[in-house]
């Protein structure tokens, strides 16, 4: 009976309960670097828009590849330093600029994640997936500063990043 009691009074107050038995609904939880990164990197997969591809120097595709090898073992720093030799070559390119943006991310180095994603989309097609994870990005980086107004406007721009390409007859 005491047992029938209690198990009464647990459901009494979850129905009683504002959230409605809910609590993530008044506590967001915060995303940690590598959920951040995710979330970057997924904005930036294409759907049914226009993507521009620039020729590669063939020894910037060289540092990428070994950037993309680092990266997969989980060394982030020869990551990034195969990144920057990169950008010694090209200096002024969207993708590693944003490449290094996200790596940034994961060393909760918000300041430089937010300069070099911005810096993307100022050298970037200003469109499209890289679009999306530059503003995404400084979403991310300007919400783990608290900075809630400069994270909204990041998030707005985001979805300005989509076109569409021409239809096909």
């Amino acid at each position: 009976m005491r047992t029938l009691l209690g198990i009464s009074l647990c459901l009494l107050l979850a129905a009683c309960d504002s959230t409605g038995g809910n609590t993530a609904t008044s506590t967001t939880r915060k995303l940690t670097p590598a959920e951040m990164l995710a979330q970057v990197r997924a904005s930036g997969k294409l759907g049914n828009e226009l993507d521009v591809q620039p020729w590669r120097d063939p020894q910037v595709e060289d540092l990428r590849q070994a950037a993309t090898a680092a990266e997969s073992r989980g060394d982030m720093a020869a990551a990034d330093q195969a990144l920057q030799g990169a950008l010694a070559i090209a200096t002024d390119d969207p993708d590693l600029l944003q490449w290094r943006a996200e790596l940034a991310l994961l060393r909760r180095d918000w300041a430089q994640a937010e300069q070099l994603s911005l810096r993307s989309y100022e050298k970037g097609p200003k469109l499209g997936g890289l679009c999306r994870r530059n503003w995404s990005t400084a979403q991310y980086a300007r919400e783990a500063r608290g900075d809630a107004v400069g994270m909204g406007q990041a998030q707005q721009r985001v979805a300005t990043c989509a076109v569409t390409p021409p239809p096909r007859y």
